[in-house]
Formats: structure tokens, sequence, C-alpha cells
């Protein structure tokens, strides 16, 4: 197989990159070509993989959320969840009501 060298990457996507290949334990080698299959649409799953998302990917664009912040976000949806439907969106009130 033929070995490329890219040059001029910048530093917040070679830290990307490091990170990923921490997050998942893989080598860098690893997240780079998983990187360009998908953005190039030859991953072997799925014709159109450019256009899908991989279920990580809302969590990784602005960093991994700690077990804390995951908790208080369970917490609130849960909260949301029981609430009753006028208390979220009352009956009485209407669009493009002015006082």
């Amino acid at each position: 197989m033929p070995d490329l060298v890219i040059r001029h990457i910048d530093n917040s996507m070679a830290e990307r990159i490091k990170a990923l290949a921490k997050e998942r334990q893989w080598s860098i080698n690893d997240v780079v070509l998983y990187a360009l299959r998908h953005g190039l649409g030859m991953a072997s799953t799925n014709l159109f993989a450019e256009t899908m998302l991989d279920p990580g990917d809302l969590t990784t664009l602005n960093g991994q959320w700690d077990a804390k912040e995951r908790a208080a976000f369970m917490e609130a949806m849960q909260a949301l969840s029981r609430a009753p439907a006028t208390q979220l969106a009352p009956g009485n009130l209407t669009l493009g009501d002015s006082d």
C-alpha cells in the first residue's frame, strides 16, 4: 500500500486527531484512515457514508461530556418528560399577543 505525507496540518486538527486516538484507543494512523474513508464516502458499511453521522460525532464535535454533565443532562431530560404539557406550553398563551 502506498504511504502519503500530509503537510501543513494546523495545530487544532493535529490535536483533534490525537484526542480521538486517545479517546478511542486507536493509533493516529487509524484515526486518519477512518476520517479519510468516511470523508471520501468510502466506508465499507454504507455507499453514502459521507452523509451519515457516527453515533459519537455529536459528542465529539464540541468535546465529550464528563459523568457529572451527563448526569445533569439526564436529570433535566427526566424532569421534562414528567412535566405536564400545560406547564411547558400553557394553553392560555397565543402567538402574537402584545400588551
